[in-house]
């Protein structure tokens, strides 16, 4: 960034009581701050799981821990914003807390500036994390566009994205609670490591007697693709998905009828040197090297197998292969033709259903608000 003054704009959408205001003012951030020293920094090792104040850092969670010293507490120019100066990552703090360890720069606000606006506008103009470096000093030349503080225009954009971000915080609470949900069941309804039954049947299912139990390598067979495609082959867009080992369901698409996996489906897709469990239910390319692809055998249904898998899953160790590990895992599993398996299964995976929708309701809100502040805030220019 050089040190010319950037020119001050105003922002694509303004609330109608705002729309004649003029245009906004721009100060570098240095001018709008000042830093402020905690009274102490605590160690990792004095954080609490419990205590009366909360203790923030540079890590990506809002709070890191607790503490009952009062001689640590920052209390004075609330709300405050945290920024990382190793992470980028940008906070507010609301009520008093204590610093956690070192690298994090808590900002005041001057009087002419919002602090609920400034923090929603570092979110919207965050710094590039550069590997494990310092950033306050590129930090403190960003150019942050603001009208008049007495209008009460950034006051109410504050709020607007305020209230946003409330609703995102709620919906992904529910998410976890979703995903605690299943958790929770799939240890009831699937046995745990050393027992041979689980602790919840269905009603039709309490006196069928007890589950059997194979080696995964006695229960599965590995299907070779026809081609496997490289990563610059992946299109953006295509007929058919392209599944690797990442965490991503899908990491692209291809045309390449003669790459296409059309065995017989579901088929569960194991990553070799990551132990991601996916699964596949329609025809697909293997990106890249490094997953197995298995078909269940006939004592077996694909989708238990998915989820028993989900459940005691395979811990990685560095970036080696993990099949060998996988072949001899023990699964327990009723006889395939009572039907219980297809119920458990069913029942789990409407639940990935339902957490699948949570997400992706998340994602909209996320986008949403990212859309929204592309119209509230300017676009940065000079400077």
């Amino acid at each position: 960034m050089s040190g010319k003054e950037p020119k001050a704009v105003m922002p694509k959408l303004r609330f109608p009581e705002f729309r004649d205001a003029g245009e906004w003012e721009v100060k570098r951030l240095g001018d709008l701050i000042e830093t402020m020293t905690p009274p102490k920094k605590l160690k990792t090792s004095d954080y609490l799981a419990t205590g009366r104040f909360p203790v923030v850092d540079q890590s990506q969670d809002e709070i890191c821990g607790w503490i009952n010293d009062e001689e640590a507490i920052i209390k004075n120019r609330l709300p405050l914003v945290v920024f990382g100066d190793h992470t980028c990552v940008t906070k507010i703090a609301k009520q008093p807390f204590a610093q956690g360890a070192d690298g994090i720069k808590i900002l005041a606000n001057k009087e002419c500036i919002d602090p609920i606006y400034l923090y929603q506008y570092l979110l919207f103009s965050p710094i590039e994390q550069k590997q494990y470096k310092r950033h306050f000093s590129t930090l403190k030349k960003l150019p942050v566009y603001y009208s008049k503080r007495e209008l009460g225009e950034q006051q109410k954009i504050a709020h607007c994205l305020s209230s946003l971000d409330e609703v995102i915080e709620l919906e992904a609470r529910k998410l976890d609670a979703l995903k605690t949900h299943k958790k929770g069941l799939m240890q009831q309804l699937l046995p745990a490591e050393g027992e041979t039954t689980p602790r919840l049947r269905f009603p039709e299912f309490r006196d069928a007697g007890e589950w059997e139990v194979k080696r995964v390598g006695s229960i599965v067979e590995t299907i070779t693709p026809p081609k496997k495609l490289k990563t610059n082959d992946y299109l953006e867009t295509g007929r058919f998905p392209v599944i690797d080992q990442s965490q991503d369901e899908i990491c692209g698409w291809t045309d390449d009828k003669d790459a296409i996996i059309k065995g017989r489906f579901p088929l569960v897709i194991f990553g070799d040197h990551t132990c991601t469990i996916k699964i596949a239910k329609q025809p697909f390319a293997q990106g890249a090297d490094g997953i197995k692809i298995l078909g269940s055998k006939e004592s077996i249904d694909p989708l238990f197998l998915y989820q028993y898998l989900l459940f005691l899953p395979i811990e990685q160790k560095q970036y080696k292969r993990h099949f060998s590990t996988l072949k001899e895992l023990p699964v327990y599993f009723p006889k395939k033709e009572l039907g219980e398996q297809q119920k458990i299964a069913n029942c789990l995976s409407f639940l990935d259903e339902v957490i699948n929708l949570q997400a992706q309701k998340l994602e909209t809100l996320k986008q949403y608000k990212k859309g929204l502040m592309q119209q509230l805030f300017p676009q940065a220019v000079g400077g």
